[in-house]
């Protein structure tokens, strides 16, 4: 019987614009499973009865990280074929992005996918296939089983429960509103009659039809909302907090309005078959937390404070309590 694992419902006092010199965010706590036990794995977890108050619930791991043949299935073929398939995004700044410099992808998904594959591999150097995908690909990617797992800023939910399966949260984020510096937008309901883009199959697509006032501008990836909205062919964008940072980051014309739409709870998206795996990588998530990775915290606070620090004051972490 494989349990279900809930992360902690309080989220840390600890916005990135507090983060002081010596301070240390740190990843989702995960407190003991209950007692409780989820139904037998089946090809596809059906999470009867997710709704959003335990949509993070994940599969809990048997115990510490395992290692050798003990790690699961699903692992033994990671391995056997020499590398971990990861989705990722390459135009989200901070979380995943190409360095135009070196061409290399970087962002702090793209360090959890290598925190993966070091555990499965020892080290990350040659072992990952990064699959650069937009938002509407990271679902049907996973069904297919074109890659084993997907890090690119995706929001647990109950629909995608349904298609896939999560890891535990490691990361809380929020949607809000990007819109032009004195403009007179100052919440999504000031843009109605007015066209506000959002990426397709992201969870900004389905906010945008809680507001049937706002024209909805859809495309095929986020970065061509931003594409559009410095081109004045929309007047907001509509996006996770963490996504909207980085380009406001890069635009002094650009300004995120203060309301918070949703919370939304980042995990690692993996196939809904693979309940090992999904235990395997929760292990690996929990020794992160247990044992404060300094490699991760440290690349951590270098790709968020600093960018984030004049930009939001709503991106969290959820840290051991």
């Amino acid at each position: 019987m494989k349990r279900l694992l809930l992360a902690a419902t309080a989220v840390a006092a600890v916005a990135i614009t507090g983060c002081a010199a010596g301070s240390t965010p740190t990843l989702p706590s995960v407190p003991a499973p209950s007692s409780s036990a989820a139904p037998s794995p089946s090809p596809t977890p059906t999470r009867a009865g997710c709704d959003d108050t335990n949509r993070v619930a994940s599969y809990a791991p048997d115990g510490p990280l395992p290692a050798g043949d003990s790690a699961g299935k699903t692992v033994a073929e990671i391995r056997s074929k020499g590398k971990l398939t990861a989705g990722v995004s390459a135009d989200n700044l901070l979380f995943g992005f190409r360095d135009p410099l070196t061409g290399q992808l970087e962002g702090f998904d793209i360090d959890m996918v290598n925190a993966i594959a070091e555990a499965i591999f020892g080290d990350a150097t040659g072992h990952v296939d990064y699959v650069v995908e937009n938002f509407s690909q990271r679902i049907p990617d996973l069904v297919s089983g074109r890659v084993d797992l997907v890090a690119d800023v995706m929001t647990i939910n109950c629909a995608r429960w349904s298609q896939i399966a999560f890891s535990t949260e490691y990361f809380h984020a929020g949607q809000q509103v990007l819109v032009r510096k004195n403009s007179p937008y100052k919440s999504i309901e000031d843009l109605a009659g007015k066209k506000v883009c959002a990426a397709k199959g992201s969870s900004g697509q389905a906010n945008l039809a809680k507001f049937p006032k706002v024209k909805a501008e859809i495309v095929d990836n986020i970065s061509d909302c931003m594409v559009l909205f410095q081109q004045s062919g929309v007047d907001g964008v509509i996006s996770d907090n963490t996504v909207l940072s980085g380009f406001a980051s890069q635009d002094p014309y650009a300004v995120i309005t203060k309301p918070q739409l949703t919370d939304e709870p980042y995990g690692l998206g993996i196939p809904a078959k693979n309940v090992d795996f999904v235990q395997f990588v929760n292990a690996k998530l929990e020794q992160m937390r247990q044992t404060v990775d300094e490699k991760l915290q440290s690349t951590l606070e270098k790709r968020l404070s600093e960018s984030f620090k004049q930009v939001s004051d709503r991106l969290e972490l959820v840290h051991k309590g």
